[in-house]
């Protein structure tokens, strides 16, 4: 995580609306399409189960009055004078007067037989849905749908009717020997419909509204809780961002401070080197050449020349160890070159061959790093020498990303770290490699093989 986290993504995803309001856009929608659905269904079957119910009972009464004067039918094709004469008394006596405001009689083929219309009996159609329903037995019943050329006088009345075919059957045998069709006034019915019509929106609407309210009652809660935990996050987000920014930094300090230490490191050993040369050195050297100035020529005397031979060892040791603390001008060096420069000063030093090797191209490192290599190669092959007699000494160097990868090995014996100690040249080593956020990892076993492994683009 490198930055801030953009919280203002988060809110934008939600187009600047609050979840409530996306839920209400979204659930009025669906609520009310399906709620209408519901709606158109419940009050259409309501309707018809009204229409249906006032047609069979008018159709009864009806059928209970006229059946009487119809069953002729059963024999002929036509009504008598006295049927028809008994029917349109009848029909314009008493209730039916006042109920119907048409009447027909069919015979089955969709001849008219009788009707309070004089120019329509005789005529014949073609069947309609609602005689082949009477034809079938059944009560059909039509509201305010007055289609068809026999239905053209009841189409100019301009009131409602309701149109219902009811069948004529033979008291003994239960055959249908014709079709009443009557039209009864419908305002009444008109009435009951609207107001029924109204009732079950009423309900419907008051059930939708109710859903809405609960559903958005729950989601508003759940919108409210997440508001607040989306601005705690934010909050959160904006500290660890401010954690991470200084985290950055003080890791940038740290950096810095390492290569600071190494510097400062390198400088207290070159001062080292400096005073053991100019001091201790010159004070041995001045030590030897005093003996052999104050031993007579000739002379044999063996505790003299013990002496003189600890002065000169001293001496060596002394420069050898000065030599090892100064390291070359390495501004400017390339990796590569670093590594041969070390590689020629170890086998200048113990006489012993060291095989090097690595790839063409080495990624550039800090002064740091270069040190910090030199230093590695110095120490290992320096332990090679005086721990495995210089014995198959090679160096392989390779990239690794942007860093680098040093192997030293050599085939001496190998040691066993856990009771070999820990001598102050492989902490010392460990300490300046994970300085710089490198590894080491240490193999001895047929021998011993270290490898450092530095990560690159470092504080320069």
């Amino acid at each position: 995580m490198d930055s801030k986290v953009d919280t203002a993504d988060v809110r934008a995803s939600a187009g600047g609306i609050s979840l409530a309001r996306q839920f209400v856009l979204a659930a009025a929608g669906v609520l009310l399409f399906g709620m209408s659905a519901i709606g158109f269904w419940v009050s259409g079957r309501i309707e018809e189960s009204l229409i249906h119910n006032a047609a069979a009972a008018t159709a009864l009464y009806v059928d209970s009055i006229i059946a009487p004067l119809t069953q002729e039918l059963a024999k002929s094709n036509t009504l008598g004078e006295g049927a028809r004469l008994a029917l349109t008394e009848t029909l314009s006596q008493g209730v039916l007067s006042e109920k119907l405001f048409a009447f027909k009689i069919w015979k089955p083929d969709g001849t008219i037989v009788f009707s309070n219309e004089d120019g329509a009996i005789g005529k014949r159609f073609e069947m309609t849905d609602g005689l082949m329903a009477a034809k079938a037995g059944q009560i059909h019943a039509e509201f305010d749908e007055l289609e068809g050329p026999e239905n053209e006088v009841e189409r100019q009345s301009g009131i409602p009717l309701l149109e219902i075919y009811s069948p004529i059957r033979e008291p003994w045998s239960g055959d249908i020997i014709g079709i009443a069709e009557f039209y009864e006034n419908g305002v009444d019915l008109r009435s009951e419909l609207t107001r029924a019509r109204l009732q079950s929106w009423l309900v419907v609407g008051v059930v939708t509204l109710a859903m809405l309210a609960l559903l958005f009652g729950i989601v508003a809660r759940g919108s409210r809780l997440i508001t607040r935990q989306r601005a705690a996050l934010d909050e959160k987000v904006e500290t660890l961002s401010t954690l991470l920014s200084q985290n950055q930094a003080l890791r940038r300090r740290a950096d810095q401070a390492t290569h600071r230490t190494a510097d400062l490191n390198e400088r207290y050993l070159r001062r080292i080197s400096a005073e053991l040369h100019d001091g201790p050195a010159q004070s041995l050297a001045f030590a030897s050449l005093r003996l052999r100035s104050i031993l007579p020529a000739g002379s044999s005397d063996q505790d003299s020349e013990r002496v003189k031979a600890a002065l000169d060892d001293a001496m060596r040791d002394i420069r050898n160890i000065c030599r090892g603390l100064t390291l070359p001008e390495l501004d400017g060096l390339g990796v590569d070159d670093v590594l041969k420069r070390v590689v020629a000063a170890h086998e200048s030093r113990t006489g012993t061959r060291v095989a090097f090797a690595c790839d063409p191209v080495l990624p550039d490192l800090s002064k740091a790093e270069k040190i910090c290599a030199y230093r590695f190669v110095q120490e290992t092959l320096n332990n090679a020498a005086r721990h495995a007699a210089g014995i198959g000494q090679e160096i392989t160097a390779s990239a690794a990303g942007s860093g680098i990868e040093i192997t030293v090995s050599d085939k001496g014996p190998g040691f066993d770290r856990r009771t070999a100690g820990e001598g102050l040249g492989l902490l010392g080593l460990e300490e300046r490699i994970a300085g710089l956020g490198g590894t080491l990892d240490l193999n001895s076993q047929n021998g011993t093989r270290l490898t450092m492994r530095l990560p690159g683009n470092t504080i320069q």
